[in-house]
């Protein structure tokens, strides 16, 4: 039988002092956090490990400790034109803390004066305001609770704040955490001593991440585990592009020295054009494919771009209907596109589109519905591949042709508006919880909607695609 992936089977393999708190252990922080953090070491130049701490009670914490936080990440794809094909051992996690059942060890790394950056991904969804959230509570629901909570606690003791660096795919992720923790102390009454020690003692980084992930490789487990020479149940896949824009102050780069490892990572003073260019050309493309892919039987993104029908309607997306609204040279925007479209082409990875459907909702607001608003105000006419992505992605969300991957709330929404599904649409548009906005008043959009779910509904989503792309 083979060996599980431990430090008692590999006892040569360094550790590192805890340096970076890390609020989620999923297979992107992983291979994005984890992994540059270890490039980082292997050179001699930051010395450290992350405490993980698990955002959810049913986490990875457990399978995180049998294998020592230990686990293997495979990067596969092209890079610079020349095939990429590599395995490392990652060893830049140090512990893995459950703050619901843990929840005191939790608090102490307040006591740590080593800790000096917090990194996250809690999804999407993660940075939220949730009112029930209590400093009583052991631990907060919210993830900016428990930052709220672990910050306190640091400023009790009067010592130094961290850098904070978020990388949830949200707009100015790290000024709206700040502003959610600005909250609870509010709520919670922790005085203007720990508000004025919470802005000058900490830095709230607004950050752009970017590197496709797909995760553990069901598909050639066995034949990695052979390879390998051991089994790794947390081994993770991801394409060897990465890029990283972290908005803050010039010293960061001192600090944690990322680009001096030779790591594609930008410090600047307005990621604003960064942001834009992937979260639409890259992130917008994801997004829109899957609900229309995965009621057609598609599997993955190379499934798509496979697809003469699929790819035709990914590349008339780009060019016809993201590129146009966004404000930044053209040629610059083609470049990167093309580069998109290689990527999503990648024939190592097996990106499962069931991965990317995770809080589709809260994905669409984001990264296409800004496009979709933006073009019908400019144009007085919607974007025609966008909303009919809109229209297959809230069709997914009835659940019976397509497994929906989101929030209890979100589906509770969802649950109460197709209840009556005459008055669907009209009621999931209205719903502010979902688009910030009442979307009945967009010109247009509700008679537009209603159309394509009615058309969803008698065909299957290709042969509504390839009306367009005919």
């Amino acid at each position: 039988m083979t060996q599980r992936l431990s430090r008692s089977a590999m006892p040569e393999l360094p550790q590192y002092p805890a340096r970076m708190i890390q609020f989620g252990e999923g297979n992107f922080m992983r291979a994005f956090i984890d992994w540059q953090l270890q490039q980082m070491n292997k050179q001699g130049l930051y010395n450290g490990s992350a405490v993980v701490v698990v955002p959810i009670g049913e986490g990875l914490g457990a399978l995180m400790a049998e294998q020592d936080n230990l686990y293997t990440v495979l990067l596969s794809g092209i890079m610079g034109q020349q095939p990429v094909n590599s395995r490392e051992i990652i060893t830049s996690v140090s512990r893995v803390i459950n703050p619901y059942s843990e929840y005191e060890e939790y608090l102490a790394l307040a006591e740590n004066d080593e800790l000096e950056f917090i990194t996250s991904n809690t999804t999407e969804a993660g940075i939220a305001y949730h009112p029930g959230d209590r400093l009583q509570d052991a631990p907060p629901k919210s993830f900016p609770g428990k930052l709220t909570s672990l910050l306190y606690r640091r400023f009790e003791l009067g010592k130094k704040g961290f850098v904070i660096i978020p990388c949830e795919l949200i707009d100015r992720n790290g000024e709206k955490l700040k502003e959610i923790v600005r909250q609870y102390a509010a709520d919670w009454n922790l005085g203007g001593d720990f508000l004025q020690w919470l802005d000058a003692e900490n830095t709230f980084c607004c950050s752009l991440v970017d590197r496709i992930v797909p995760g553990y490789p069901r598909d050639k487990a066995a034949e990695l585990e052979a390879e390998l020479g051991y089994l790794d149940k947390l081994m993770v896949t991801a394409e060897p592009f990465l890029f990283w824009v972290i908005e803050g102050p010039s010293w960061i780069a001192e600090r944690l020295p990322l680009a001096k490892a030779g790591l594609n990572v930008v410090v600047t003073d307005d990621m604003t054009p960064y942001r834009e260019r992937k979260v639409h050309l890259l992130n917008g493309p994801h997004t829109a494919m899957v609900p229309l892919a995965m009621m057609a039987g598609l599997e993955t993104v190379e499934d798509v771009m496979n697809d003469e029908t699929f790819y035709r309607y990914v590349r008339g997306l780009m060019e016809e209907e993201l590129l146009p609204m966004l404000d930044l040279p053209k040629e610059e925007l083609l470049s990167y596109s093309s580069a998109v479209l290689e990527r999503f082409k990648n024939p190592y990875i097996r990106h499962e589109l069931a991965s990317i459907s995770l809080n589709s909702i809260s994905k669409f607001k984001t990264r296409l519905l800004p496009v979709l608003l933006r073009y019908q105000q400019e144009r007085g006419q919607l974007p025609p591949l966008i909303t009919l992505s809109f229209a297959a992605l809230l069709r997914s969300y009835r659940g019976d042709r397509v497994k929906r991957q989101d929030s209890p709330e979100v589906l509770a929404v969802f649950d109460q508006a197709w209840s009556n599904p005459s008055a669907f649409t009209a009621a999931i548009l209205k719903e502010d919880s979902l688009w910030g906005q009442d979307l009945n008043q967009v010109p247009g959009l509700t008679e537009a909607v209603n159309s394509k779910l009615q058309e969803l509904e008698g065909s299957d989503s290709r042969a509504a695609l390839e009306q367009f792309v005919s």
